[in-house]
């Protein structure tokens, strides 16, 4: 079985973290027999918030120069873990208001790129990555093809694009839309989400929920002497890094955790003058970015992960925490948090937005280190029932085979 990748956001040389669960998934994929080539749509023009933000950096937290070195490598046609992925430039409008428009603009030189990969490379499947842009810009070329000459088109709905996009815009709607109907099987990444697929796409499309993943650790790892909280994720609004902040200030100085902070973002310098404005300079560290592997040793040596944000359909970087045997806390209500405490013990949900409530959790759960620790032994067992690459390896694979079937019976 050949399958075509097409993904906006997708790792590279010059950025190993961006998107890196789909390349997950694909390797995931390819251990099952699946074999994979990926397209991966690359802006060589960097977005004006981008440039704007850059250009007031000091020269030790980067600059416009190290972004322009960083899409250049990622314009490279690359090799990762064996899978070829091939850069696919494409230009458009700045994001804020045109963000729903932009799988017109990926359309053309996509179409142009899966035209030469299917000329050479015959897929059986088209999988894209995100309902919108890069999914309604995969289902425009996939509408202009017949059988026998036509993959099976699989769309997978992630977060935003399922989101924000249907909302801010008629366009961005409609996009969304022409992605769901033009699939011959949707994959959701929870059950929340499989849900929010059925709505855009008007009840009359086929979703099946496929979980992401994490490795399991070989062991468990050294723990940090103090007992330490860890957070990994971009540095935006949503993942309510600000509230872990105003919790841990609510804290009692002498019961205060440690608090790394992995991730990067529009956010970071806000988060840095509201860590000092609390008094909490001495209990939490900016790391940055790292690369995943890197990140993930981190967390296996932290005592909890701690993300209590909103928009979590899923959230990989829960289940690579708890793979590793360190508990989470997640936002009550979002699809991921809420699938991964409906398979078993090792995550906590509160409310999110309440520091107060988030306080109260974690005074409880960090008062005796032993039962944290047991809770990760939990943690680290449901994702070895339910929440494995290799599951999601097997599931992805069956899915395709789904997709075939239903495009061949006229679907």
């Amino acid at each position: 079985m050949r399958v075509a990748v097409v993904a906006e956001w997708y790792p590279s040389a010059g950025d190993p973290v961006h998107g890196v669960w789909a390349h997950r998934q694909a390797v995931a994929s390819a251990s099952h027999g699946a074999e994979l080539r990926v397209l991966a749509l690359r802006r060589p023009v960097p977005p004006l918030a981008v440039a704007r933000r850059l250009a007031r950096l000091p020269p030790e937290l980067g600059s416009l120069r190290d972004w322009v070195s960083a899409t250049r490598a990622s314009l490279r046609t690359d090799r990762r873990d064996g899978i070829e992925v091939r850069p696919v430039p494409w230009l458009g409008p700045p994001r804020p208001l045109s963000y729903g428009t932009w799988g017109w603009w990926m359309a053309p030189p996509l179409a142009r790129a899966l035209d030469r990969l299917h000329g050479e490379w015959p897929f059986d499947v088209l999988h894209a990555h995100c309902l919108a842009p890069a999914g309604h810009a995969a289902a425009r070329w996939v509408a202009g093809r017949r059988p026998p000459r036509r993959p099976a088109f699989v769309v997978s709905g992630h977060g935003p694009d399922m989101i924000h996009v249907p909302e801010r815009s008629r366009a961005g709607r409609r996009a969304c839309w022409e992605a769901l109907r033009g699939a011959d099987l949707v994959l959701a990444n929870s059950g929340w989400a499989q849900r929010r697929c059925r709505e855009l796409g008007g009840g009359r499309v086929e979703v099946e929920v496929v979980h992401l993943g994490a490795d399991l650790a070989a062991a468990p790892a050294q723990r940090e002497p103090e007992l330490t909280l860890v957070t990994v994720a971009h540095l935006h609004a949503r993942k309510n890094h600000a509230v872990v902040l105003h919790a841990l200030a609510a804290l009692a100085p002498e019961r205060r955790p440690r608090y790394l902070v992995i991730g990067d973002g529009d956010q970071r310098a806000p988060l840095e003058r509201l860590t000092a404005q609390l008094g909490l300079e001495g209990r939490v560290r900016f790391l940055g970015q790292l690369p995943n592997e890197e990140a993930v040793r981190r967390v296996a040596a932290c005592d909890l992960f701690v993300m209590p944000g909103v928009e979590e359909p899923f959230g990989v970087a829960f289940v690579e925490a708890m793979a590793a045997g360190v508990p989470a806390v997640g936002g009550r209500g979002e699809g991921g948090p809420e699938d991964i405490a409906a398979a078993g013990r090792g995550i906590v949900l509160v409310t999110p937005g309440d520091a107060a409530e988030l306080a109260r959790e974690l005074e409880r759960l960090t008062s005796d280190r032993g039962a944290l620790r047991r809770l990760g032994q939990a943690a680290r067992e449901t994702v070895a029932a339910s929440f494995t690459w290799d599951r999601c390896g097997v599931r992805t694979v069956a899915a395709y085979r789904d997709a075939i079937a239903n495009a061949r019976g006229g679907r």
